[in-house]
């Protein structure tokens, strides 16, 4: 049996050189992204040593892809969509096209024909799913008002894009370069984008009226046997499934087939579980994105032409920002809005590299071009941390000189700076927390709703910290204090007073993630009590070297109540015999 496949190959060099230059990247205070990406240099074909398969790599980006969407779509629902698709839609289509002018602008100065530039420009006006949702994932904005503006405005990118991907092939000739197969099935550019837009809307109204109801009743059908295994293996299926038939019968992308499997999951009662289930392999798969990203550049380009490639790069870094932020202010959306929307969009991504790649099969598109688009989607990649960065300090210095003027004035923010701040309801009420002595309970699942419920009846102040916007919101409602993200996260643990808080109480089923957050919270409180939940001898003797006083393992606990329960059962036995049986 051969022991050099690619697949191997692609998934050991793969992973284990993205944890060496990622944690590398992580010590020098950088964002492991950039490790990834140097790791898939590194295994590119511009750099000596091994090369791995990039056709293959492609594909695995592609589930990656397809994970990823299914996971933002566990957590946005058609309601989010629909609230934002006023400022999404018209936002996404006109950003699309002053930033494909801009390119197109570069490209005639080039002396490029018109064909290229739209190709280029195009490239370059679509963001990139995985790098974004990093982003607002980080900082805690996936579910805010800033952030599902940003998760629809790329909704609509990727339909523009799914449009382009099928009509570019039938209007090829028209722009100076190849025929494509669409134009021969379809016989028209009218006919095409009829035909796509039909195939769309058809994939979408049947999401919307079967895929509704009938998914989540899979789902919960499946759970019912009681198989985790067969739990998790369902969640595959469905996302990859309804990714793969998307694209196969209706030409829509595996992204978008995926998301719109993920929102209509979250129907189903058991959208955290599936959630949960599926997040390591989104996250390995995120990271072989970013190798396989690294895997296309030749670093070569940057020396060759210097000038062209930082053209490109800031048409992607200030061109796209700026054009964004200027759309959604003269919507009348907050400053703050703006300035996030414009950094989410300020990076390319694999969007791009599919139309590049198309662009260079119906010769519409040289190679220099599709080498200054992967030179601009790699430089960007590593800059927008730094742009989230610089928005991370400006909200941090408008909200000291908010805490200063409130301090002063000894009021409440005008009308005005309220409706600025409207999405900001997901950060903690602050005068609800207990300044110490308090509980910090992580987790509001089957086992935290329980424990909190008992914390209650028992009047021990505690404080939850959960990334769902929908539980923060329905415990405060119950006089629960909530921090919403991941606990993981140093300001979200801070958020709930963990320096001066008396005990901690770790109620997500996630090992690894618990071990982070006790690591975490000790690090901030020496003298903290933690209290952990486990699932296997294994889990408990991890979760206790991570720094856990005390831990609880469901099958022990079960054991134990079984165990107590007996003598009651024997009690109960002679009854049983001398109750006459009817025949």
């Amino acid at each position: 049996m051969p022991h050099n496949t690619p697949l191997i190959t692609i998934l050991v060099y793969g992973f284990v050189l993205a944890l060496i230059a990622g944690v590398g990247a992580q010590k020098l205070k950088l964002s492991p992204l950039v490790g990834y990406l140097l790791a898939g240099v590194m295994l590119g074909s511009s750099t000596p040593g091994v090369v791995a398969d990039a056709a293959l790599a492609s594909q695995l980006l592609e589930i990656g892809v397809i994970l990823l969407m299914f996971g933002v779509g566990l957590h946005f629902s058609m309601a989010d969509l629909l609230e934002v698709k006023g400022i999404a839609i018209p936002g996404a289509m006109t950003q699309i096209l002053l930033t494909t002018l801009v390119g197109m602008g570069f490209a005639w100065y080039l002396g490029w024909p018109i064909g290229t530039g739209l190709v280029f420009g195009l490239a370059l006006s679509v963001a990139s799913t995985v790098v974004l949702l990093r982003s607002l994932e980080e900082r805690r904005l996936l579910e805010s008002t800033r952030g599902r503006i940003a998760i629809g405005w790329l909704v609509v990118q990727d339909l523009a894009m799914v449009l382009v991907l099928v009509l570019l092939p039938a209007i090829a000739p028209l722009l100076g370069g190849d025929s494509g197969s669409a134009d021969a099935q379809t016989g028209s550019v009218w006919a095409a984008l009829g035909l796509t837009l039909g195939k769309v809307a058809a994939f979408i109204a049947i999401m919307l009226i079967v895929g509704r109801r009938v998914i989540p009743w899979l789902l919960e059908r499946v759970a019912g046997m009681g198989s985790r295994e067969l739990f998790t293996l369902c969640v595959l299926a469905i996302s990859l499934g309804v990714a793969y038939a998307s694209a196969m019968l209706f030409s829509v992308s595996f992204a978008l087939g995926a998301f719109f499997a993920g929102m209509m999951l979250k129907e189903s009662k058991l959208s955290r579980e599936a959630a949960e289930s599926s997040l390591p392999l989104r996250d390995a798969f995120a990271v072989l994105f970013f190798v396989s990203v690294g895997m296309l550049f030749d670093p070569s380009i940057i020396v060759r032409e210097p000038l062209k490639v930082l053209a490109t790069f800031l048409i992607i870094v200030v061109g796209n920002p700026l054009v964004a932020m200027l759309i959604v202010r003269a919507f009348r959306y907050p400053k703050q809005t703006a300035l996030t929307i414009a950094a989410s969009l300020g990076q390319i991504g694999e969007f791009s590299f599919i139309l590049a790649a198309l662009g260079i099969s119906l010769n519409l598109l040289p190679v220099e071009a599709r080498d200054l688009i992967l030179a601009g989607s790699i430089l960007s990649i590593l800059a927008n941390p730094l742009l989230f960065v610089a928005l991370d300090r400006w909200n941090a210095r408008r909200d000291a000189a908010e805490q200063e003027r409130k301090a002063v004035e000894r009021q409440d923010v005008s009308d005005a700076e309220d409706a600025e701040d409207a999405d900001n309801d997901i950060l903690p009420d602050r005068d609800s927390i207990p300044d110490g002595g308090h509980i910090i309970l992580v987790g509001y699942g089957r086992v935290g709703s329980r424990i909190a419920q008992r914390l209650r009846e028992l009047e021990i102040p505690f404080v939850l910290i959960d990334d769902i916007k929908p539980i923060c919101r329905e415990a405060r409602k119950l006089g629960t204090p909530c921090v919403l993200g991941n606990a993981v996260n140093g300001d979200v643990i801070a958020d709930a007073n963990i320096a001066t808080a008396r005990g901690l109480v770790v109620a997500v089923s996630q090992t690894l993630e618990a071990g982070n957050i006790i690591r975490a919270a000790r690090e901030t409180n020496p003298s903290l009590a933690i209290l952990a939940r486990g699932h296997s001898d294994a889990d408990i003797a991890y979760l206790l070297k991570c720094g856990a006083d005390a831990t609880v393992m469901g099958e022990s606990e079960i054991a134990r109540s079984i165990s107590d329960s007996i003598e009651s059962l024997m009690r109960l036995a002679p009854r049983l015999e001398m109750t006459p049986v009817n025949p």
